[in-house]
C-alpha cells in the first residue's frame, strides 16, 4: 500500500525540495490528460475555419484582365449598389449567359 503524502503545509524545507525536484529539470514533461471527445471535437471545429458559404456548386478563383477605365466604372457602379467587384460581375454573367432547361436545351435568361 502506498504511503499517503502530507500537504505542503505540513511539510519541512527538505520534505518540499524532495518532493518537488522533479519540476526543477527544464526538460520535465508532465503527463497529459487523455483528450476527450469534445476536445476532439473542439479542435475539429478550429481546424476548419469555415470560409464563405458555398452557393451552388461552390465557387472558383478564376484570373480575368480588364481595361483600366472599365474596372474602375465597374467599381463605381458597384460601390453605388453596394455589392462587391465579384457579385457585380456574377449578376451580369447570369444576366448574359442563357440558362440550360432540364432537357439540355439553352433557354435565354
Amino acid at each position: 500500500m502506498k504511503k499517503k503524502a502530507k500537504p505542503y503545509w505540513e511539510m519541512t524545507t527538505a520534505e518540499l525540495r524532495k518532493a518537488t525536484r522533479q519540476f526543477d529539470d527544464p526538460s520535465y514533461q508532465p503527463p497529459a490528460l487523455p483528450e476527450t471527445v469534445e476536445d476532439l471535437a473542439q479542435q475539429k471545429r478550429a481546424k476548419n475555419k469555415g470560409g464563405r458559404p458555398r452557393k451552388g456548386l461552390g465557387a472558383k478563383t478564376i484570373s480575368l484582365t480588364v481595361e483600366r477605365s472599365l474596372l474602375a466604372r465597374s467599381d463605381d457602379y458597384a460601390k453605388r449598389l453596394g455589392i462587391s467587384r465579384a457579385e457585380l460581375i456574377q449578376r451580369g454573367l447570369n444576366a448574359i449567359v442563357p440558362m440550360r432547361t432540364s432537357r439540355g436545351r439553352r433557354q435565354a435568361g
